[in-house]
């Protein structure tokens, strides 16, 4: 396969740097109709896999979150009126997608090196007016944060009345897991099953502490897409304002 090829002959950062080149080289082996991303809108006949088991577009390289994340968004954006929007630690994908729309002025933001930003925010003290924003991509963010009442709290101040927040992490069943006392990476990984993680949500855990911020919370669990390459019983939380 290309893909294969391409990873294991060029190192990383010259593929992330020439990413959109071997891009539109490996979407050339993978022309068809049986398959389509909602992001770049390309058609082809079968996904590529992570080591994850996730299926990549071969054409732009997002991931199931991503396009479920960007279909849902879709459904809440008319388009018709420029809109502030926030996207934490954004995929390339999204990334590329979003600043090429123009009603759409972007904010993206990363306070590590590991994604593309302009704005290095700092998610409990975000230093912009109350209700900036008409919309928020908070995905795989929370689990990352020590204080994360804090940072629900600012995600509220700083969220126009008729805004929506997208909110995403792992979850687990049961009751949310954390414990003060784990803090070393070894200890994060074997009970948070990430070094960088602080804590385990579950969906209605996350739920009620989003609600205990003052936010009206919207469960959404999806089905299976087979010609999108979305999972089945994914889960985000769509947030307003009460």
């Amino acid at each position: 396969m290309p893909y294969n090829t391409l990873k294991k002959l060029v190192p990383k950062n010259i593929l992330i740097k020439n990413e959109q080149f071997f891009r539109r080289f490996i979407y050339i082996f993978y022309r068809g109709n049986s398959h389509q991303c909602p992001i770049c809108e390309k058609k082809f006949r079968k996904f590529l896999m992570n080591q994850r088991g996730e299926k990549l577009c071969p054409s732009c390289g997002s991931m199931p979150r991503d396009r479920r994340l960007f279909i849902e968004f879709q459904k809440e954006f008319s388009g018709k009126e420029k809109v502030r929007l926030l996207d934490f630690s954004p995929s390339r994908s999204l990334y590329r997608k979003l600043k090429s729309i123009k009603n759409i002025e972007y904010y993206p933001t990363d306070l590590s090196t590991d994604f593309i930003s302009e704005y290095q925010y700092d998610i409990t003290d975000l230093a912009v007016d109350e209700r900036f924003f008409d919309f928020i991509f908070c995905y795989h963010i929370l689990e990352h944060i020590d204080d994360d009442a804090k940072a629900m709290k600012e995600l509220y101040r700083v969220l126009k009345s008729e805004g929506k927040i997208f909110v995403q992490t792992p979850f687990k069943e049961g009751e949310i897991y954390e414990d003060p006392e784990v803090k070393t990476d070894e200890d994060r990984l074997k009970y948070f099953g990430q070094k960088d993680h602080v804590r385990i949500y579950s969906v209605n855990g996350l739920a009620k502490r989003l609600a205990n911020a003052g936010f009206q919370v919207q469960i959404k669990t999806f089905g299976q897409d087979i010609f999108f390459g979305l999972r089945k019983d994914e889960t985000l939380l769509l947030l307003s304002k009460n």
